[in-house]
């Protein structure tokens, strides 16, 4: 009977933690209807890291968080951490945040010169 509690207890106590990538999937939201497009210079690489891909670029002096596709959609894309370089050109297509103080682009498309990468581009408006 003890085994049986001790193995209900923790399943109950892991539940959370196996939920957790689920809650930190952020869908489209809080961003925008209307996409925009965005042009200025890698700031940080490609990171396949977490729920999503990302990458940053400057872009009229600011700095903006591109949040990517999930990482292996992205990769599936031809985007990887050495696709670019920083410094690089780019120009980023996607749905701004719906927060103006916050300079994060959820983006459908990344292009940069000879090469475009449509990591959503069901999504492409």
């Amino acid at each position: 009977m003890n085994a049986r509690l001790s193995s209900f207890a923790a399943a109950l106590l892991a539940a959370p933690f196996a939920a957790a990538p689920a809650l930190a999937h952020h869908g489209w939201g809080g961003q925008s209807d209307t996409q925009i497009e965005l042009s200025g210079k890698v700031h940080r690489l490609v990171s396949l890291a977490g729920p999503h891909a990302s990458m940053q670029i400057i872009a009229d002096g600011q700095v903006w968080d591109v949040t990517l596709a999930p990482a292996a959609r992205t990769e599936a894309a031809g985007l990887t951490p050495k696709s670019l370089a920083v410094g690089d050109a780019v120009t980023v297509r996607g749905n701004r945040n719906n927060d103006p103080k916050r300079f994060e682009i959820k983006t459908v498309r990344v292009s940069t010169t000879g090469r475009v990468y449509n990591v959503y581009p069901d999504r492409i408006k």
